[in-house]
Parts: structure tokens; C-alpha cells; sequence
């Protein structure tokens, strides 16, 4: 038998389809800055379809035996505190892939790189080269690590944590978005941190270089110098960034959920 939308609502009942709203809130925040959730690659109804079945799938779980109320000044307070929960976790998980990016633009900055990020004939936006290799090798560490798995679970987690009708401690998750901004370019510096030195020992050496023998042009042969070192380096140090960001990744997993305590 064909059900009507308002029949099915009515099986379903307010206390069901109020859930579902308040858990796709909380959900939606993924999509915006969570990574690999967040990609431009996926077109944005797939992005929404997906949304839809997470919160489709959590909302029985989220909201069992609760009673949610039905003035709608109250629950669109719920709707709010459901997006700042939803934002603060998935701010915490895009900081660290802020941090992978920066590290690109650092050595893209270093080694001359970025005289091609004035424009990209292929696509004609502004793009670095580096910065999209460590922004893809991110990616992909994080789908071969099964990031996205620890993603939705923590998600769950955090209904542990703050449940539907709890409000979080607004002081406590400033300070935990504080903290994971403030740790983006120390990150940064961490990931780029062993080519960046041997880089600037590189310029040191030319300067020095220039000195001895002033005839030298020491921009045309350092130009390819630093090219080589830089990529020799990267290419040397990616596999431990991948380890790194495994580890960073399940971390800030912990550091997400941390940032979301019951006030009161």
C-alpha cells in the first residue's frame, strides 16, 4: 500500500524524524571540512546523499528513547548546538590536512615552484605543484589507513560525548578549536621541516659559493640545484609523512572528541 509523506511521518513520529534532522546537523559539517568528505572531486549530490545515509543510520541510534520537544524556538537551539558540535569536530579533523597543504606551499615557495602557481594552463587557476602532491598522498594515506572509518566512528563517539538534548561547554570547545589552529603550522613545519633545512643549507652553500667566486652565476645553477635536492628529499621523506599522518590522524580523532564536554 502507497504511503502519503505526512502517513509516513506519522508512523515515524516526531520524536524519529526530529532525530533525524538533529543527527544530519551535527553530519553536515563533514562535508564542508572533514577531509576526503569534503572533496571538490565528489560532486555535491553524492556528498548530500551520503550525508542523508549517515544520518539516516545514526539517528535510531542517537535518538533512542528520547523525548525531543516540539516548540520550535527549543529545537532550533538543538539544531545550532548540533552544527557547533558537528563544526568542532570536523574543524579539528581539517586542521591537520590544513597543515599537509602548507607544508606543499612552504617548499613550493623554497624551491621556486611557485613562480608556476600564477597560473595553471591545464586548468587556468592558481595551483602549486607540491601542495597538490602532498594534498593527494594525503588522501590517499588517509583512504589506505581506513581514515574514513575512524571518521564515522568518532562521529558516533561524540553522541557519548554530547548526546541530542545535552549542550556542550562552549569555553572548552573554543579552546580545543584554538588549539588545532594554532597547531597548523607547527605541523607544517613538521612535515616540511627536514627538506626546508637541507634547502637553506643549500642557499647557504651558494652564498658562500658567490663569495669565493663572484663570475659564477649562482641563480642560473642554483635554480636546478635547489630542484634536485628539494625533490630528492621529498621524495626520501613522504613514506615517514604518511606514517606521521596515520598517527596524527587517529590522534586528533582523541583531540576532536576531547574539544566536547557536557556543560553543566
Amino acid at each position: 500500500m502507497d504511503l502519503t509523506l505526512q502517513q509516513l511521518l506519522d508512523q515515524l513520529g516526531p520524536d524519529r524524524v526530529g532525530a533525524f534532522f538533529l543527527v544530519l546537523a551535527r553530519v553536515s559539517p563533514l562535508f564542508i571540512l572533514a577531509p576526503l568528505f569534503s572533496s571538490k572531486l565528489v560532486p555535491a549530490r553524492v556528498r548530500g546523499i551520503v550525508a542523508v545515509a549517515l544520518a539516516v543510520g545514526l539517528s535510531p541510534v542517537a535518538g533512542a528513547h528520547l523525548h525531543l520537544p516540539t516548540d520550535q524556538y527549543a529545537f532550533a537551539g538543538l539544531l545550532g548546538k548540533e552544527l557547533m558540535v558537528g563544526l568542532a569536530f570536523a574543524f579539528a579533523l581539517g586542521a591537520l590536512f590544513a597543515s599537509v597543504q602548507i607544508a606543499g606551499s612552504l617548499l613550493d615557495t623554497m624551491i621556486g615552484f611557485s613562480f608556476g602557481s600564477l597560473i595553471d594552463p591545464i586548468t587556468g587557476n592558481q595551483s602549486t605543484v607540491l601542495q597538490q602532491l602532498y594534498s593527494l598522498v594525503s588522501v590517499l594515506v588517509f583512504i589506505g589507513i581506513g581514515g574514513d572509518a575512524w571518521v564515522i566512528r568518532g562521529l558516533a563517539r561524540t553522541y557519548e560525548v554530547v548526546g541530542l538534548l545535552e549542550y556542550p561547554r562552549l569555553d572548552v570547545m573554543v579552546s580545543g578549536a584554538l588549539q588545532s589552529f594554532s597547531q597548523i603550522f607547527l605541523a607544517a613545519i613538521q612535515v616540511a621541516g627536514p627538506v626546508i633545512l637541507a634547502l637553506t643549507l643549500t642557499d647557504a652553500a651558494f652564498g658562500v659559493v658567490s663569495r669565493v667566486v663572484p663570475q659564477l652565476n649562482v641563480f642560473q645553477v642554483g635554480f636546478p640545484a635547489k630542484v634536485v635536492v628539494g625533490l630528492l628529499l621529498i621524495s626520501v621523506s613522504l613514506p615517514f609523512v604518511a606514517g606521521w599522518l596515520g598517527d596524527e590522524l587517529q590522534r586528533d580523532v582523541g583531540a576532536a572528541l576531547a574539544t566536547l564536554k557536557v556543560s553543566g
